[in-house]
């Protein structure tokens, strides 16, 4: 059986829209195995400096981010779409072990195959020290409640 990950492309405003939210819900529960499943299983992404191909490695690369990403908060936000194409633009807040607090802002570009699973994704982020009270994004951790200001509301 083939694996699938609805919404499908060629994707509309609305279907790129939710294929953005589901990943931000995806990578804020931090859990590696889960966030995996939503890329082809020969994926191949370019991270900052990174390149990582195929879920395992997926995996063991997300393992090691959230280990050192502590209290990850994370908003995506679409800025474009094509038929198998989405580009966002994020911005996360994390503090490291030392309790220094980052704002990470970045681009994003996802490319789809017919199955909705992400086959390419390349990403460029910029990691900005904060002070504890500049901090924007508050919940508890895990998914991002509907009713809290996303990046343009926060003037991010």
């Amino acid at each position: 059986m083939t694996e699938q990950r609805p919404p499908f492309p060629p994707f509309t405003r609305e279907a790129a829209i939710g294929k953005v939210r589901g990943a931000e819900d995806g990578w804020n529960t931090r859990d590696p195995e889960r966030v995996a499943l939503a890329y082809s299983p020969d994926s191949r992404w370019r991270n900052r400096a990174e390149f990582v191909t195929g879920r395992d490695e997926i995996r063991k690369f997300l393992a090691r981010k959230w280990d050192r990403e502590l209290d990850y908060r994370l908003i995506k936000e679409l800025w474009a779409f094509d038929t198998h194409r989405i580009a966002v633009r994020f911005a996360y807040e994390h503090r490291d072990d030392s309790g220094q607090w980052f704002r990470s802002y970045g681009n994003e570009n996802w490319e789809f195959d017919d199955n909705g699973l992400m086959r390419t994704r390349h990403a460029s982020i910029n990691d900005l020290p904060i002070a504890e009270g500049e901090r924007k994004f508050h919940w508890p951790l895990g998914r991002r409640p509907d009713d809290h200001p996303g990046l343009s509301d926060l003037g991010l």
